[in-house]
């Protein structure tokens, strides 16, 4: 079957002396293999096309008892060129395809999530920086689309003197409810709040300190952990903790 989508690349590891295999994000069928062949070819059609973060549109050949599909035709749908030029982009890029590509499973199809990946792509390599404290906002929206959404107390104080992230119910409380609760600074707490009531760029301008965030983003990882078997540490992390060490 012939199947024509968007698609956006994931990652990319050589096979045999000419061709590459990719891991794409299809709105089609969810994440595939697709076979590239003549990839490292320098004059190859697909040269530049097929590195991590492009938004493309493609088309390849799909069979339900292959696991690595045949790739035909590739053309950009959305340039995102900034995100392999400019290390803060590159850096948040990075780090959030190797989260969004451990989400998923091979051939699930969610095309919300697809959308939200396209979009953000696409916003962060226009974005104006700084941009490292929006890490947090992506773990958010992505528990929340994959069924893991966090959520407020209702009535909770606007004056508590603590509030905390529950990981096994997913509540940002005033209390702590079990020994899986972390406690949240009052700028963590707001930009949390925040992220949860609306989808704006006003969080950016919170004022969470460098330690803030980076504890933060450790937060947000465990509770995900907690209710996403096999997940695993981000090897792109190195990267990140790099665009960390810049002040916010």
């Amino acid at each position: 079957m012939i199947v024509h989508t968007s698609a956006i690349v994931f990652r990319s590891v050589d096979f045999q002396e000419s061709s590459k295999i990719v891991t794409l994000f299809t709105e089609e069928h969810g994440k595939i293999a697709v076979l590239v062949r003549g990839a490292k070819k320098p004059k190859n059609k697909f040269s530049g096309l097929i590195d991590p973060g492009n938004i493309l549109d493609v088309v390849y050949y799909h069979k339900d008892s292959r696991s690595v599909q045949i790739l035909s035709e590739a053309s950009y749908l959305d340039k995102t060129l900034n995100l392999r030029t400019e290390f803060e982009k590159m850096a948040i890029a990075t780090s959030a395809i190797e989260l969004i590509n451990q989400l998923l499973h091979d051939n699930e199809v969610n095309r919300p999530l697809f959308t939200f990946t396209r979009d953000f792509l696409v916003w962060l390599d226009r974005a104006e920086p700084p941009l490292q404290a929006i890490f947090p906002y992506l773990q958010i929206r992505l528990a929340d689309l994959m069924g893991l959404g966090l959520g407020l107390q209702r009535n909770i104080s606007t004056d508590a003197r603590s509030y905390y992230l529950n990981v096994e119910t997913g509540m940002i409380a005033d209390d702590s409810e079990t020994s899986h609760s972390y406690k949240l600074t009052q700028n963590q707490y707001n930009y949390v709040n925040l992220a949860l009531q609306s989808r704006s760029a006003k969080l950016l301008n919170i004022a969470l300190t460098r330690d803030e965030l980076r504890q933060l983003v450790n937060y947000l990882d465990r509770y995900l952990k907690y209710h996403v078997e096999g997940l695993k540490d981000r090897k792109s992390d190195a990267i990140f903790e790099q665009l960390l060490q810049d002040p916010l």
